[in-house]
């Protein structure tokens, strides 16, 4: 890339997204978890202790998932705001049926931490936060530092396809974006290596939401984010504006006749290894990508989740 920065993220407004609480997890987010717990069979690294980043907007219920999958483990859950610190805390009580999860009697416990201990985990968990980060290298260094060496981060992000519906419509009207723009998969493999990290695997899928009415279709949106586009409208719309919207919304995202309304998403998936001292880290700028059939064959015998 040529910059380490995405161009079309206003970082204040990145900055007031992270503050805000999140109440709870979006259904998307959770769907991407739970499709990314199925990748963890392709690692077969121990792990004793791993991150949970920004679990209450990135996917609740991933830490069951993780658990599941390494149930003698520890949990260090990473709330960097302190105004979600008392949202997180509630998912620890909330989720009691945790403890019926094979293996977890006597097994380590979930810690809530403001930054995780340095070096000491072996995987780091980050589902859907990356794209509303305004300094991705900045949050790749800090995934870094929290792992041990040899241990891999793993995340989902959206990708560039991600509401192209909308972008379409917007471009149409002669409105400003509904949305930043999202980095390509090669590049965040490009990314990662720039951080330190060795053997980026890349991988991403489409997925189709359906929503009733433009109404719903606009509430969800908002559970998903912001628009962090640094030319975004300046100000507040009006109600006309708003019904106007909806209006178009309504006629041009239903594929036919009475057809619910469809928005595409491009989810992208993430891992890589931080590096041990004895080994080399790629060059600077290196990617290194493969595609799921070169895992298939070479790494797992387990097949890869199918879209």
């Amino acid at each position: 890339m040529p910059s380490d920065r995405p161009p079309t993220i206003d970082p204040v407004a990145a900055r007031r997204w992270a503050a805000l609480p999140h109440p709870d997890s979006p259904w998307l987010h959770q769907e991407v978890a739970r499709r990314m717990a199925e990748r963890l069979p392709w690692i077969r690294l121990p792990v004793t202790q791993w991150v949970h980043w920004e679990p209450v907007g990135g996917g609740q219920q991933a830490r069951a998932l993780v658990m599941a999958h390494y149930p003698d483990s520890a949990c260090f859950e990473v709330a960097a705001q302190v105004q979600q610190a008392p949202s997180a805390s509630e998912s620890i009580a909330k989720h009691w049926w945790q403890r019926l999860l094979p293996g977890r009697r006597g097994a380590p416990g979930v810690q809530i931490v403001s930054t995780p201990p340095e070096g000491a985990a072996q995987l780091l968990w980050a589902n859907m936060l990356a794209h509303h980060h305004a300094d991705p290298q900045a949050l790749m260094a800090d995934w870094r530092r929290a792992l041990a060496p040899d241990g891999f981060v793993m995340f989902s992000c959206f990708g560039p396809d991600t509401l192209r519906e909308l972008r379409a419509l917007y471009a149409e009207l002669g409105w400003p974006p509904p949305v930043q723009d999202f980095t390509d998969m090669h590049d965040w493999g490009d990314q990662l290596a720039m951080a330190g990290f060795a053997d980026p695997v890349m991988d991403m899928e489409h997925i189709t939401l359906s929503f009733d009415t433009p109404a719903r279709l606009l509430a969800e949106l908002r559970e998903l984010g912001r628009n962090l586009h640094p030319q975004r409208f300046g100000g507040l719309r009006t109600t006309a504006w708003r019904r106007r919207l909806e209006a178009v919304l309504d006629e041009r995202l239903r594929p036919s006749a009475g057809a619910p309304l469809e928005l595409t998403f491009e989810i992208i998936y993430g891992h890589a290894l931080r590096p041990s001292a004895q080994r080399a880290a790629p060059r600077e700028g290196l990617t290194v990508h493969r595609t799921r059939a070169s895992l298939r064959a070479g790494e797992s015998s387990k097949p890869a989740p199918k879209p």
